[in-house]
C-alpha cells in the first residue's frame, strides 16, 4: 500500500468520541482536521463546518489534502417531529451521508476510511457465546439497520473505486463525557441508591472511549486492515452486578445491591415502559475482539478497571454527580 497522508479527517470531533480520537491521533503524529457541524465562534483550530450531514452535504473543502478519514458522526435518536419514520431519519444522515462522504472522498484522493459502526449491526443480545465478525447481520431496531446499511453503502464505494474501508462495531462506549444510561447509573451509584440487581447473571462488554481511538488509531496504519470488519472491546465482560461494583469502587462508595428475580425485574420494567432500559442491564451482549487482536496486532491499553476510574475522575470533578 502506497503510504497515506498523515492528515486524518475527522468527523463528529466535536463529540464524545470524537474529542477522544483527535487526541490520539495527534499523540500517534496525525494532523488532525476536525470536521463538524459548526465551528464555534472564536475557535482556532483549523476545524471546518459541513453543516448537517447527508446526501448533500458537500465535503470538498474538508476533504482537501486529506489522505484518511475516521467517520464518526452518526445520527443516534431521532427528534420528536421524526419519531413516525424514525428509519427514514437515520437513514438520511448514517446511510446517505456515510455514502457521499465515501464517495467525495474517493474522488479527492483519500485511501482510507475507518468507520464506527456499532454492535447493533449483529443484534442486542447474546446467548452461550460472543458476537464474532462470521455471525450475519441482525439488527433489530432502526438506529442498527442503519449503520449496517451504512456498512454496505461504504462497501459498495470501495468496490467501485480504490479507496479502502475499515468499519470497527463497538459495543457500549463509555469514558469521560459519557452521557445518557451509563451516565444515569453512575449518578444512582454515586448516590447510593439501592439498585435490585444482585440477581443479574449476565455478561456484557465494554469499551472504554481512549481503547476505542487507539483501535481506530492502529486501524489507520495497519495495510492490513483494508477492507475488514472488526469487533472491538475492552475484553473484559462483566455482569451488572459486577459493573455496579466496579463503579462503586471507582467512585470510592459502597455498592448497594439487592436481590430480585430477573423475570420480575422486566415484567416492572415493561408495565413502566422501561423494557429497553432493562434489557440493556439484565439481558447479555459479549464480543469476541479476537481477529483485531490476532489481524492487527491490537491490545487494548488499559484495563477496565482504569477506564472506569478515568470515568469517575470526571463524574466527580465535572458537575454530573449532581445529575
Amino acid at each position: 500500500m502506497a503510504e497515506i497522508s498523515p492528515v486524518v479527517l475527522v468527523t463528529g470531533a466535536a463529540g464524545f468520541v470524537g474529542a477522544a480520537v483527535c487526541a490520539e491521533l495527534a499523540a500517534a503524529g496525525f494532523a488532525v482536521r476536525k470536521a463538524v457541524r459548526v465551528v464555534p465562534a472564536g475557535t482556532n483550530d483549523g476545524s471546518v463546518a459541513v453543516g448537517d450531514i447527508g446526501a448533500g452535504t458537500d465535503w470538498r473543502a474538508a476533504l482537501h489534502g486529506i489522505g484518511s478519514v475516521v467517520h464518526l458522526a452518526a445520527r443516534t435518536h431521532v427528534l420528536r417531529e421524526s419519531a413516525r419514520d424514525p428509519l427514514a431519519a437515520y437513514r438520511a444522515t448514517n446511510v446517505a451521508g456515510t455514502r457521499a462522504l465515501a464517495a467525495q472522498a474517493a474522488a479527492a484522493g483519500v485511501r482510507r476510511v475507518v468507520f464506527v459502526s456499532s454492535i447493533k449491526v449483529n443484534g442486542e443480545r447474546t446467548a452461550g457465546r460472543p458476537f464474532t465478525e462470521a455471525d450475519a447481520a441482525l439488527p433489530e431496531d432502526a438506529y442498527g439497520r442503519s449503520k449496517w446499511e451504512a456498512e454496505r453503502a461504504l462497501a459498495e464505494v470501495a468496490a467501485a473505486t480504490r479507496i479502502e474501508t475499515i468499519v470497527l462495531r463497538p459495543p457500549l462506549v463509555y469514558g469521560p463525557g459519557v452521557k445518557a444510561n451509563f451516565l444515569r447509573l453512575m449518578a444512582l451509584v454515586a448516590r447510593g441508591v439501592p439498585l435490585p440487581f444482585a440477581s443479574i447473571a449476565n455478561r456484557r462488554s465494554l469499551l472504554y472511549v481512549g481503547t476505542l481511538a487507539h483501535a481506530i488509531a492502529t486501524a489507520l496504519a495497519a495495510p492490513g486492515a483494508a477492507g475488514r470488519t472488526f469487533l472491538v472491546s475492552d475484553g473484559e465482560d462483566l455482569s451488572t452486578p459486577d459493573l455496579v461494583r466496579a463503579l462503586a469502587r471507582a467512585l470510592g462508595v459502597p455498592a448497594q445491591l439487592l436481590p430480585f428475580p430477573p423475570a420480575l425485574l422486566r415484567l416492572a420494567a415493561a408495565a413502566l415502559g422501561r423494557r429497553a432500559e432493562i434489557e440493556r442491564l439484565a439481558g447479555a451482549l459479549e464480543v469476541d475482539a479476537g481477529a483485531i487482536r490476532r489481524e492487527l496486532g491490537w491490545r487494548p491499553p488499559r484495563s477496565v478497571a482504569q477506564g472506569l476510574s478515568a470515568t469517575a475522575r470526571w463524574f466527580m470533578g465535572s458537575g454530573s454527580a449532581g445529575c
